[in-house]
């Protein structure tokens, strides 16, 4: 079976639409089956675009159960013009008026460390995962950097950051700003569903890279590691 499926749109925005509506769709078939329903939300090119497509789609029913966490983080504060979250909560909780309580923010203000801890602390509780098994989350939704990176996961890190088991760690990226706390491998190959949103120009190359196996770019690694990704991918970045 194929390890993933490739999705093309003739654009950023068709792109942005699709994701939306399968997730909604998602949301509308299975939220009734768990008490709560969790999706870890990535920032990047296009997610801007994907928020505003959820905004327009979503309701305060399918909101009732779902609890958004993050595959990354910028050790930024959370109003910072850099934030993850600043950018979902300008565009997507704000218009939705989504519950406090189901928005589980990194503290990127805080120390790293700590900031990985509570975030972990946090996934688990609200999850359910049991003690030494990674949270189980329900969708996580991921960009790709130009060089083959996903989340904050990037290139030549050592083995043993990659084998790591962490659910949340501190990391030093190569682009600005350089602190960052990512989502670990264990934990999103472990989802139910991992889509891959790519948009932009200079990615043909590595996203042929990382969906050849065996891959060695961190998206790569992911995908080699699941039986399942969606990769949605627009014209701008097949080019």
């Amino acid at each position: 079976m194929e390890r993933y499926e490739l999705l093309t749109f003739p654009s950023p925005a068709e792109l942005a639409k699709a994701a939306a509506g399968r997730a909604v769709a998602m949301l509308e078939a299975r939220s009734q089956e768990r008490p709560a329903f969790g999706i870890a939300l990535s920032g990047g090119r296009i997610a801007g675009a994907l928020f505003s497509a959820l905004a327009a789609r979503l309701t305060t029913q399918l909101l009732a159960k779902v609890h958004f966490f993050w595959a990354d983080e910028r050790c930024v504060s959370p109003t910072d013009p850099e934030s993850n979250f600043r950018l979902a909560n300008e565009i997507l909780f704000g218009p939705l008026e989504v519950a406090a309580g189901c928005i589980h923010r990194v503290r990127g203000e805080e120390d790293p460390l700590t900031a990985a801890a509570v975030a972990e602390a946090e996934l688990r509780s609200v999850l359910g995962a049991a003690p030494g098994r990674p949270p189980l989350l329900d969708l996580v939704l991921l960009g790709m950097g130009a060089d083959g990176h996903t989340a904050s996961l990037f290139p030549d890190e050592p083995d043993e950051l990659i084998e790591d088991n962490a659910v949340y760690r501190p990391v030093t990226a190569r682009k600005p700003p350089p602190r960052r706390i990512t989502m670990g491998y264990g934990a999103i190959i472990a989802a139910r569903e991992v889509w891959v949103l790519i948009s932009g120009p200079g990615k043909a190359a590595v996203l042929r890279r990382s969906l050849d196996a065996p891959a060695q770019t961190p998206l790569g690694r992911v995908i080699n590691r699941r039986r399942r990704t969606l990769v949605f991918v627009d014209d701008t970045a097949l080019a």
